[in-house]
């Protein structure tokens, strides 16, 4: 065998060829097949072998071979009938006339395809007419749509339109090749439905591609580089791939699940040519790079409904009011993603049922940014008369909307306002609130809600404005977050070892000694060669650069300004000591590149807007990650002109207690574990145009420093921590060591009572049962529910007396049990269980503090069910357990133990509810394409869900799911993102009870429901199949 890779299942004759290697010196990497890719794997297998067999045997042979395979199978009624022939069509009769005659195009509708348009293979346009001909529904994404193209398909759309064929079409404004007659064309001559996304800044949508849906399920479908017109349909040099429903059926089923994602997207908004022809006429010129004739006012990201991320960060705020009860909260995004706007809808979310719009005072430091608030706050409201402006010399006049500087506060006197006058507070650039000023406002206003805006948390001075909100923020649009948003500017990361040894350099407080880092840094002419090598390299043309350095103080900023200006290309350094007048020059030199780099020390960590940035220079090591994102976020502001930010990070040998894990999470979003997996196999899993790339010596020092995080998270050092600063409390511990639950739970006996006994702590004593009961800790992390949790928490104090129990407080216990005990624990009767839990002081503390920090962590709303399902404490949108969910819908029992179900359906006759699991990402890789679109959301309300695999439309089991509604039984819907987590068992999402809509095919039959309540934004944006 040759050196490479393979992927064959090993059969006795690639064992011989492993042999063979081996004799020859090699090693062979084999590893297990998941069972969730088996039947895929094993298919293929056989495929790949058959085929030559069946090219060697006489038909009569192969048709024989074929049938004793089927039989084998248990197949009989899939045999094929000697002679082997094929049923090509199924036509209605007719009284008069000849019967239809079918189209069918070139390519076989079985077989997958690469067409290009060569000589002697069909042109794309005549295939695409000839599928349209037999097509029942037909859906097209294309990134622009031209007059041309959609004339040359003109006869065919007509008869499809004749035919009451539906067809969905999805386009964008990308660079104004639309035409609006072209789409004008297609709702009013062709039926079709069109929707658009005008948003060219946010959407990069480039693809190209047509599905044909056909009811003798032959689907059939083209992606590729042909969008619709002339040259892409019949002469240009185009490349397309036919797919079939046949040949690729999970390539098909992507298609179709991403489709209906896009579809359901509110972004993608309908085109009606009476209603929206001026707008897109403005659209399309504008994407040209032209000028709007009518001007309307555009909010970033937003037009009166939240994109999924302020959603999110929505969600968030309201779940810390009203799960937690805080009402001081903290927002943190990035420059440029939209706080204002996220400030208004939560004002307006705010308003109560009456109408009466709370008293608000908006407190800012600039006039620019007071004026452009106060008009996004009217939008969002639909009302243009909202507020009053405080600022260069307007004042309110009925003070309860105002719009105020805090220049205009302090000399009006902040005193004279009533505590409690404005019922929110809302202070834009939060970093600032520790001016007199701000202090000043901030301790005399005592509103209902405040809420802090920030991009910028931790300052340049030190100060971590979290302190003003209990050391946390409510919500945080992360790096990833906003980059999958397309809010933010994709980055090229380029990790590069720099040659430099900092080990030795004193490591203070969680930092570098910042004199003996500027004596290393400052004295090393060979680094700033390799700098500007490395620079000439990755960046295309320096003169046009507009670039930001970071450097570890004044005289190292100085040092590298000088290097570079000898080095012929333009850079100042500008710091704390720079003047005002000097710094605004620099900046303005550097947009116009009369200069093309400016380095810094922390300057321009905070408050600096400087959008046309496109390079960032990372030349010291930045210990706090927080900060790393906020000097990131410099260059990722989004502006025309500007594809990519290009990032250098310049890497050396670290100190121990250097934290290479902090940087990488932050920038990626991995666990501690992912991250070095991430590491490894080169970051496959960014957001769309971004890239980290490491050369062999960073990988190797960055893995090395991951993993030693990961040691210091060890046991060991967990005991030598706790013994250092010892508490009884689990999240004290947690919070002041900076380690996660899933490290006190590592290992198969590692828990917090271990830990304390471990470290010398007092722990109360233990029962028999103690063992295996604290490997059930975990099992309770996700508690997140305020009925679960202190329910769970009165029968761990006890006595309990199972029997006197209300129902729900029945159910209650019963999830309490089957979690402690999945297979029942032996016993003979609930009351029995609790009586043996009652023995084990030691074991009920331990689930006592892990539920107290399981809620304390909610980030989520949760909602009780109907009035006819009061009997049920599962509320919606909570996490639970396999256990849990299966006891709550009184499926389990002492002799039906969660434990026997082994599939991810479960009836509980009893209450007529069908529990459907679902596990989005079946295999236990990051990625398999033929698992993960059996399952998904089409929007927030809607869910495509798959039956097992053998239940048909007439079983029972299968006019249970369809009917549910007539018959008077339910369908519960959970979720989760994958089967495991880092503390064992993932939970699931309570999606809450769903109804049929529609449903396709059978073995497995393919259903669409629609759930009561909206899936919370996070676990909508994982359960998509357009993420």
């Amino acid at each position: 065998m040759s050196e490479g890779i393979y992927e064959h299942v090993i059969t006795g004759d690639v064992l011989q060829d492993i042999a063979q290697a081996a004799d020859a010196g090699m090693l062979a990497d084999v590893a297990g097949i998941d069972a969730a890719e088996l039947p895929n794997v094993l298919s293929r297998h056989v495929r790949q072998r058959l085929l030559p067999v069946l090219g060697s045997l006489k038909p009569e042979e192969q048709v024989s071979l074929v049938s004793a395979l089927l039989t084998a199978a248990d197949d009989a009624a899939g045999q094929v009938i000697d002679p082997p022939r094929q049923l090509r069509a199924i036509t209605r009769r007719q009284d008069l006339g000849e019967p239809r005659r079918w189209v069918r195009p070139s390519s076989p509708l079985s077989d997958a395809d690469l067409l290009t348009n060569a000589p002697g293979e069909p042109s794309l346009g005549a295939e695409i007419r000839a599928e349209v001909a037999s097509a029942d529904r037909i859906d097209l994404l294309c990134a622009f749509v031209k007059w041309h193209g959609l004339r040359f398909l003109d006869e065919a759309l007509t008869e499809a339109r004749q035919r009451g064929v539906p067809l969905r079409v999805i386009t964008t404004t990308y660079v104004g090749a639309t035409e609006r007659q072209a789409l004008d064309r297609l709702v009013q001559e062709y039926g079709a439905e069109v929707r658009i996304h005008y948003d060219t800044l946010r959407t990069r949508l480039h693809a190209n591609a047509w599905m044909f849906h056909r009811n003798s399920g032959f689907h059939t479908g083209y992606v590729g580089s042909s969008n619709l017109s002339r040259a892409a349909l019949l002469d240009g040099v185009e490349w397309n791939v036919r797919l079939s429903q046949v040949a690729t059926p999970a390539l098909m089923e992507k298609f179709r699940a991403t489709f209906e994602t896009y579809w359901n997207d509110p972004t993608f908004e309908v085109y009606d040519p009476e209603r929206d022809a001026d707008r897109l006429d403005d659209a399309l010129v504008e994407a040209r790079g032209g000028s709007r004739e009518r001007v309307t006012l555009t909010l970033s990201g937003l037009e009166v409904r939240p994109y999924a991320y302020q959603q999110r960060m929505l969600e968030d705020l309201q779940a810390s009011r009203e799960v937690h009860d805080r009402h001081r909260n903290l927002v943190v995004a990035a420059t440029g993603t939209g706080k204002t706007v996220l400030a208004a809808l939560d004002y307006r979310s705010l308003v109560p049922a009456d109408g009466v719009r709370p008293r608000l005072l908006f407190v800012a430091h600039r006039q620019e940014i007071l004026v452009q608030s106060l008009r996004t706050y009217r939008e969002v409201l639909g009302d243009g008369n909202f507020g009053e402006l405080y600022v260069a010399g307007q004042r309110p006049e009925r003070w309860e909307h105002v719009f105020a500087s805090i220049q205009s506060l302090t000399s009006y006197g902040i005193e004279r306002i009533a505590p409690d006058h404005f019922d929110i507070v809302v202070v834009d650039e939060f970093h600032h609130a520790e001016a007199s000023s701000y202090v000043r406002v901030l301790t005399h206003l005592k509103p209902q809600e405040l809420l802090g805006l920030t991009a910028t948390p931790e300052r340049a001075d030190g100060f971590d404005v979290r302190r003003h909100f209990d050391d946390r923020a409510a919500t945080e649009l992360r790096l990833w977050h906003a980059l999958e948003a397309e809010l933010l500017t994709p980055f090229h990361y380029f990790g590069i070892a720099d040659n430099t040894d900092l080990a030795g350099v004193s490591w203070k407080r969680g930092q570098y000694d910042l004199a003996e880092l500027e004596n290393v840094y400052t004295s090393n002419d060979a680094r700033v060669l390799l700098i500007l090598r490395e620079l000439r390299a990755k960046v295309l043309d320096l003169a046009a650069m507009r670039g930001l350095g970071f450097c570890v103080s004044v005289r190292h900023a100085e040092y590298m300004a000088d290097a570079f200006s000898r080095a012929g290309i333009a850079a100042v350094a500008v710091t704390g000591q720079t003047a005002t007048a000097a710094r605004e020059r620099a900046v303005t030199d550097l947009i116009a590149r009369r200069i093309n780099v400016i380095f810094t020390v922390d300057l321009f960590n905070e408050g600096v807007d400087i959008p046309e940035v496109d390079t960032v220079l990372f030349l010291r090591p930045t210990e706090s990650a927080t900060v790393f994102l906020q000097q990131l976020g410099r260059g990722l502001r989004r502006t025309r002109g500007k594809a990519v930010l290009t990032v250098l990070d310049f890497v050396g040998h670290q100190h121990r207690e250097y934290r290479f894990d902090a940087k990488y999470r932050a920038l990626t979003g991995a666990t501690r574990k992912g991250l070095l997996k991430a590491v490894e196999d080169g970051f496959p899993f960014l957001p769309s145009g971004c890239q980290i790339d490491l050369d062999r010596v960073t990988q190797e020092t960055v893995m090395g420093g991951i993993r030693a995080q990961l040691n210091r998270l060890q046991w060991r050092h967990l005991v030598a921590d706790l013994r250092a600063h010892p508490t009884a409390d689990l999240g004290t511990f947690l919070d002041e060591s900076g380690a996660d639950l899933a490290a006190v739970y590592g290992g198969s006996r590692h828990n917090w009572t271990a830990l304390q006994r471990a470290s010398n702590q007092p722990v109360a004593g233990g029962g028999p049962r103690e063992e295996e009961l604290l490997a059930r800790a975990r099992a309770f992390a996700h508690v997140d529910d305020p009925d679960r949790a202190q329910a769970y928490r009165e029968l761990l104090a006890g006595p309990v007396s199972y029997d006197r129990l209300s129902e729900r407080g029945a159910v209650f216990a019963r999830m309490l049990f089957f979690s402690l005990w999945p297979n029942g624990g032996g016993f003979a009767s609930y009351q029995a269980g609790f009586d043996a839990l009652a023995r084990e002081d030691a074991v009920r503390e331990e689930l006592e503090q892990v539920i107290v920090w399981a809620f304390d962590h909610a980030a989520q709303m949760t909602h009780r069910l109907g009035d006819d399902l009061a009997w049920c404490p599962l509320r919606v949108h909570a996490r639970y357990s396999r256990e849990e969910l299966l006891a709550a819908t009184d499926y389990a029992t002492l002799s039906r133990t969660p434990r026997s179900v082994m599939q991810g359906v479960a009836y509980a006759a009893e209450r007529r509810i069908d529990n459907l699991m679902v596990t989005l990402h079946k295999a236990e890789k990051d990625y398999s394409p033929t698992t993960m679109y059996q399952d998904y959301a089409l929007s927030p309300t809607l869910f495509h869900w798959e039956s097992q695999s053998n239940t048909t439309v007439e079983s029972p089991t299968g006019r249970r799911y369809l009917g549910h509604e007539a018959a008077g039984s339910q369908l519960f819907l959970y979720a989760r993102e994958r089967k495991a987590g880092e503390l064992g068992a993932a939970p699931y999402v309570f999606l809450g009870p769903a109804r049929y809509v529609n449903h396709e095919g059978e073995r497995p039959i393919r259903i669409t429901m629609r759930l009561d309540h909206p899936m919370p934004t996070d676990t909508f944006t994982a359960a998509s199949a357009a993420g």
